[in-house]
């Protein structure tokens, strides 16, 4: 099992949180974007620059990951895809996509899209809190609890 982070958007604790369960747990996890990171000196721990543009460092992620890993990402197109090639999306805010719950998120996200494109303010995401990190923390430990200890049998 391997950790891949939209690393692009990815909050700064969301980033912190996920070092320390790598650090923790010895998963392995690639931070991906167009743009240099910094990550801490942990030899699981490794970041992946890709060129500028749309769509390629989620695209760069669809192409390397294999059923079973994690994404963490707050793109829903992206976590359909990844759900598709049998993958697992974790978006920063704690809310695990699934079979289940991802196409309602692609409908609602290409609603808004429609009513933006005509012109009315939907506003944006509601601010980042503390209970967003917490509920993060929350299911990443779940999802490592149950799956990352499998996969290491």
């Amino acid at each position: 099992m391997h950790i891949w982070v939209d690393a692009d958007a990815c909050p700064k604790v969301i980033k912190e949180i996920l070092f320390r369960a790598a650090e923790r747990t010895g998963v392995s996890m690639t931070l991906v974007a167009n743009q240099p990171l910094v990550t801490p000196r942990l030899k699981n721990v490794l970041s992946l620059r890709v060129a500028a543009g749309f769509d390629v460092a989620d695209n760069e992620i669809v192409r390397r990951l294999v059923a079973g890993d994690l994404v963490i990402t707050a793109d829903i197109p992206l976590a359909a895809e990844v759900i598709i090639k049998g993958g697992y999306a974790l978006n920063p805010r704690g809310e695990l996509y699934t079979t289940e719950n991802i196409r309602a998120r692609l409908s609602m996200r290409d609603f808004m899209d429609s009513l933006r494109a005509t012109g009315v303010e939907t506003g944006g995401p509601a601010s980042f809190s503390q209970a967003d990190r917490q509920a993060f923390a929350n299911q990443l430990d779940r999802f490592l609890s149950l799956h990352y200890r499998q996969a290491k049998g």
